[in-house]
């Protein structure tokens, strides 16, 4: 129970990466909201979970909606402890050159601009409570650039950097801020990482990874369970990667 009596927003957190660290929080203790694009899922998965749960539909690059969402968390909980900025998006493999200005703007507006409009919504918050922890969900690409995911790995390699400014910044006012890196995963981004998902196309993936498997939700909810918990309270401004070895 390393969460007991903290309250969590989990962007992205119907499906994926972001499902695993809802359970796992629950599991810990915590109250959590399911925030997600898909509100008719994160109503489903809170419904499943109980009390402990309630679920917000959001749109993370839109002001007005990331602004309703942090103040449905605040009247529901009565205090924001976590925020996990970990909505995401990608384009498909593509030369840096042919990326449509559509794609990048997605790219830009749900990987990067979402933490700016979270911060904007939940910091003053957490500064009146002189404490709080976030956690951006990065990527190995922000560390290892990969060929073709070049404006992926621009927006995840930003959020890194964002979170680092952020620690350095916030710390003061007993606010830590951290990052995971996850390598792909089973996850509804896999084949858009891949291009397409075929068992050649997946050994030669896990063929990078020294431990040999892709990362699991699981394995996410673990690492974000730490780094947000009271355990972790001297540590602020790290990007955890959680990838198997793959970007050594």
């Amino acid at each position: 129970m390393r969460l007991n009596g903290k309250t969590a927003i989990v962007t992205g957190g119907a499906s994926g990466f972001g499902a695993g660290i809802v359970q796992k929080f629950l599991t810990e203790g915590a109250q959590v909201m399911i925030a997600d694009i898909n509100g008719a899922a994160a109503t489903e998965m809170a419904e499943n979970f109980g009390a402990s749960c309630i679920a917000q539909q959001v749109d993370v690059a839109n002001r007005s909606s990331v602004d309703a969402m942090a103040q449905a968390a605040i009247a529901a909980f009565g205090h924001v402890d976590i925020l996990i900025n970990n909505a995401g998006i990608t384009h498909l493999p593509t030369p840096l050159d042919e990326v449509s200005e559509d794609d990048f703007d997605r790219v830009f507006n749900v990987n990067m601009k979402s933490v700016y409009l979270t911060a904007r919504a939940l910091v003053p918050h957490m500064k009146s409570l002189q404490s709080g922890a976030i956690l951006n969900v990065a990527s190995t690409a922000g560390v290892s650039p990969r060929p073709n995911l070049n404006w992926y790995n621009a927006s995840k390699g930003w959020m890194i950097t964002a979170t680092k400014a952020m620690a350095v910044e916030l710390a003061s006012q007993g606010i830590r801020v951290n990052a995971i890196n996850p390598v792909a995963g089973e996850t509804p981004l896999l084949k858009s990482f891949m291009g397409e998902d075929t068992p050649e196309k997946r050994a030669q993936f896990i063929s990078t990874i020294p431990i040999g498997r892709f990362s699991t939700p699981e394995d996410m909810g673990n690492a974000a369970c730490y780094l947000c918990s009271d355990e972790a309270s001297m540590v602020t401004g790290v990007a955890m990667e959680v990838d198997g070895g793959r970007c050594i």
